[in-house]
């Protein structure tokens, strides 16, 4: 189980340190352009920056607290962002009729739902 969620949280932070990078440093008219980034054709600049960072931490906050051992309870807090995150990421993409990406964003949630549940409960880092 320990493995399955290492490998899960792995996977997760790898997702938003892509999108994180995207987000931060493509020009919003670029990613306007490629199949699925649609919104941010409506979405300011800032708020697409900003969640560009905050993907960023995300990939931060799913590793670095566990294997460093320093507030790793962090690692599912992380998680329960994440799953918030992709939320408002399915709804998004529902309004801009972009509804094939919406079960990306389910799958990204469930991996979150996942590593949340392993690391507040069978195989937390708090005991």
């Amino acid at each position: 189980m320990n493995l399955a969620l290492w490998i899960a949280a792995g996977l997760l932070a790898a997702v938003a340190l892509t999108g994180g990078i995207t987000k931060a440093f493509v020009p919003k008219e670029k990613l306007a352009a490629i199949t699925g980034g649609g919104w941010t054709g409506t979405a300011s600049v800032g708020f697409v920056k900003t969640l560009g960072v905050l993907e960023l931490l995300a990939s931060a906050g799913l590793i670095l607290p566990a294997v460093l051992d320093i507030a790793p309870v962090l690692v599912p807090v992380t998680a329960i962002c994440w799953v918030l995150l992709m939320i408002g990421a399915m709804i998004t993409h529902l309004r801009h009729d972009e509804a094939k990406f919406v079960g990306v964003n389910l799958a990204y949630l469930a991996v979150a739902a996942f590593v949340a549940w392993g690391r507040l409960g069978p195989e937390s880092f708090l005991g």
